[in-house]
C-alpha cells in the first residue's frame, strides 16, 4: 500500500475580488522508503504542495491519504496529533531554540507527545549519536556550525520514530561542503533507516540526491520522474568517523 495518496488536490486562495489555485489538480503517490525531490520556481506550488504534506494547511478539495488515513477533511487539532506521530520535519533555518543545548532541542518533540523525562533523555541521546553529535549534547545552537545544526534539526525530526520525513530547503543557508554532507546523510537515513523522505529544493545538484524527482509549474505537476543517477550512494560504503548510521 502507497504512504501516501493524494488525488486532484486543490488549494485556492482568494485575494480580494479575485481567486487562484496555488495547487491545480495535483495527484501523487509516494510509496514507503522513497527519496522524493520537489522542485519548481517560487510561486509554482512546491511549499503549498508541502504545507499539504506536513498537514499545516487544508486542501480546499480533493484528497490526502497518509498511511491509509484521510487527513484532508480532519480539524486542525487532530491534524496536530497526526503531525506528531506521522511526520518530521527540517527546515531551512534549521528552527531550533537558541537558549537551550542540543538535547534539550531534541527532546522538544517528546514534549509535545507527553513522553517521560527520563525516556526523552534516553532517546534524545541516541538521535544525537545517530546524526553523530553524541559529544555536543550540551552546546548551544550559537556553538555549533550550520551543518551541525541541521544535524539536530534531523535528530529532532526522526527522534519520535515518524515514517516521513519532511525537508523544506534543507541546505538553503549551507555551504556547499556541509551541503554535501547533509544530503549524504539523508541518503543514509533513506538507504539504512527506510525512513521516506520528501524534500524541497530549487537546487538541481541537491535534488540529484534523490531517487525520484517531481516538478512542479503554476499548481501542477509536470514532470515525474525516476533518478537514474542518484548521487550519495558511494557514501554508503564509507566508515563515518563520527559513527553517523
Amino acid at each position: 500500500m502507497d504512504l501516501i495518496v493524494i488525488k486532484n488536490l486543490i488549494k485556492t486562495y482568494a485575494t480580494g475580488d479575485t481567486s487562484f489555485n496555488a495547487l491545480d489538480g495535483v495527484s501523487l503517490n509516494i510509496k514507503h522508503g522513497e527519496f522524493v525531490a520537489i522542485m519548481g520556481a517560487s510561486g509554482s506550488g512546491k511549499s503549498t504542495f508541502m504545507n499539504m504534506l506536513g498537514c499545516l494547511d487544508k486542501p480546499t478539495s480533493g484528497s490526502y491519504f497518509l498511511d491509509g488515513i484521510d487527513v484532508s477533511k480532519m480539524s486542525m487539532d487532530e491534524l496536530s496529533a497526526i503531525r506528531n506521530r506521522k511526520l518530521g520535519f527540517v527546515f531551512q533555518g534549521f528552527n531550533l531554540i537558541s537558549r537551550t543545548s542540543a538535547l534539550e532541542n531534541v527532546e522538544m518533540p517528546m514534549i509535545y507527545k507527553g513522553i517521560e523525562p527520563e525516556e526523552r533523555i534516553k532517546r534524545a541521546k541516541a538521535a544525537l549519536k545517530i546524526v553523530g553529535l553524541e559529544k555536543r549534547e550540551s552546546h548551544m545552537p550559537n556553538q555549533m556550525s550550520g551543518g551541525q545544526q541541521q544535524r539536530v534539526a534531523i535528530a529532532s525530526a526522526i527522534v519520535n520514530d515518524a515514517p516521513i520525513i519532511l525537508a523544506d530547503e534543507p541546505t538553503g543557508n549551507l555551504d556547499t561542503k556541509t551541503s554535501i554532507e547533509v544530503m549524504e546523510f539523508f541518503v543514509k537515513l533513506n538507504a539504512v533507516a527506510n525512513k521516506t523522505i520528501i524534500l524541497v529544493t530549487h537546487e538541481p545538484d541537491i535534488a540529484e540526491y534523490c531517487k525520484r524527482i517531481v516538478r512542479f509549474k503554476d499548481g501542477q505537476i509536470i514532470s515525474d520522474e525516476k533518478n537514474s543517477y542518484q548521487k550519495g550512494l558511494d557514501s554508503l560504503d564509507k566508515v563515518n568517523s563520527e559513527g553517523i548510521l
